[in-house]
């Protein structure tokens, strides 16, 4: 039995694109020692192909980290899958802001070493020893204290688009060099109350556990992250803290908290906050594009990329062959050549 996709990439986006099936994008996780993550990556894969579940799915000895979409008429058989599950039972399900049921086209479930990458490798850190959980109106109340410090968990092209008032945005392209430059960042505050935050909490609540380790004494997350923030404070009627656009992992690449446009447009430097892939695919930077410079460039960072990519497949394919382009993902947005 297939226990993994095989069907071309292009083909699968095509089908999810042309779909009128309406689809609940959601997002969950749960720290939780799993004795045989393969065994359970092949269950989960099993019955969530089943239910007609797309989405991308990391499965650890320390948990599992999940962002999907189901067909919104198995949304209720897909929870009480979950609800089946011992270690998931009751467990928070963040459902997407804004969604267009496109934010998959596949189902991707991996076992990985860690749900989040960390580059710890200390024994005596338990990532269990976390921080407390704030729910919408209680981080609102403590982040109105001057004493309180508010540490953005994400990476800078998440927080270029969005993020909450006052908080500390480090400069970083993973969370693995985020940790301990936060840490070194907040040294002569450790007896300062820390309120962490990020997309979903699977972030902050590692950094929460990893502050406390290193010494912080008052330290504190938001639970659920920004999307479970911002449905809070809609269904509460609450004040929104949270300034434009949450970035997120799929096909949409994000969701709009309030209409503010904070960032700009990496090419010519208007108002925009839409991120987009360079269509050269051997460049394929991550990078901020307004319309107008998206048809300009052809979706392109700029005139090089642009080229390369309007010659035929096979062309691209010979121009890519035996060379290594490295990481370009260690340039996310931060620098593109203006034309």
């Amino acid at each position: 039995m297939v226990l993994h996709n095989k069907v071309n990439r292009e083909i699968l986006k095509k089908k999810i694109e042309e779909s009128t099936t309406p689809r609940t994008t959601i997002s969950f996780y749960k720290y939780h020692y799993i004795d045989n993550p393969q065994a359970f990556r092949d269950a989960l894969y099993l019955k969530w192909e089943e239910l007609g579940v797309l989405g991308r799915i990391y499965v650890a000895d320390e948990g599992i980290n999940a962002q999907l979409s189901v067909p919104t008429e198995n949304l209720e058989a897909f929870k009480d899958h979950l609800e089946s599950i011992d270690f998931l039972k009751g467990n928070r399900l963040n459902i997407a802001v804004e969604d267009n049921g496109k934010s998959f086209f596949k189902l991707s479930i991996k076992v990985k070493k860690k749900i989040v990458a960390d580059g710890i490798e200390d024994p005596e850190f338990d990532v269990t020893k976390i921080g407390k959980h704030l729910k919408a109106e209680e981080f609102n109340e403590i982040t109105e204290r001057e004493d309180v410090v508010i540490v953005d968990m994400r990476n800078h092209y998440e927080s270029e688009v969005g993020h909450f008032e006052r908080a500390i945005l480090p400069d970083v392209v993973s969370f693995r060099e985020q940790l301990p430059k936060v840490a070194e960042m907040l040294a002569d505050k450790k007896d300062k109350p820390v309120v962490m935050y990020c997309t979903g909490g699977i972030r902050c609540e590692k950094a929460s556990a990893y502050m406390k380790y290193r010494g912080f004494k008052e330290v504190y997350q938001l639970e659920g992250g920004i999307i479970h923030y911002a449905n809070q404070i809609k269904s509460k009627g609450l004040k929104n803290k949270f300034h434009g656009k949450n970035f997120v992992f799929d096909e949409r690449l994000g969701e709009h908290i309030s209409t503010e446009v904070i960032s700009k447009c990496h090419q010519c430097g208007a108002p925009c906050d839409t991120h987009t892939n360079c269509a050269n695919v051997a460049c394929n930077l991550l990078f901020i594009q307004c319309p107008e410079c998206k048809a300009k460039y052809a979706n392109t960072c700029g005139e090089e990329c642009q080229h390369i990519a309007s010659l035929p497949e096979e062309e691209q394919k010979k121009m890519r062959k035996g060379k290594d382009y490295g990481r370009l993902v260690f340039n996310k947005g931060r620098k593109i050549k203006t034309q």
